[in-house]
């Protein structure tokens, strides 16, 4: 049963940038970042198919975040750039089985504790 901990969140600027980190005990094929802000519901931001490195972006992050694995495939990594004050959240990296939708929460059985990120 795969394990995740993420760490990288912390407090910046509007403009500034953040990188966050997510380790896997094993490796994991198909992976995701999400957030939640207070009184939201949980959103997807990027997601990345270990295997071929294929990665998908919510159009809010496109061009500003990008999201990249190390060659063991077993970290993944969410470079934020250009951050917002809108950005503000905690920020989860999650596993799922491939195959499914990358942007359901649902379609994912693994979760890291979260690190908060907070842009002011």
């Amino acid at each position: 049963h795969v394990q995740l901990v993420e760490s990288g969140g912390g407090s910046v600027q509007a403009g500034g940038s953040l990188r966050l980190s997510c380790a896997a005990s094993s490796t994991t094929y198909c992976m995701g970042w999400f957030r939640q802000a207070p009184g939201k519901e949980r959103e997807a931001v990027a997601g990345i198919v270990t295997t071929d490195g294929f990665t998908y972006y919510a159009d809010s992050v496109k061009g500003r975040f990008t999201t990249s694995q190390d060659g063991a495939k077993s970290t993944i990594y969410l470079q934020m750039n250009s951050l917002k004050p809108e950005d503000t959240a905690m920020y989860y990296c999650a596993a799922r089985r491939c195959g499914g939708s990358w942007l359901k929460p649902h379609e994912y059985h693994t979760w890291g504790q979260g690190t908060q990120v907070t842009v002011s």
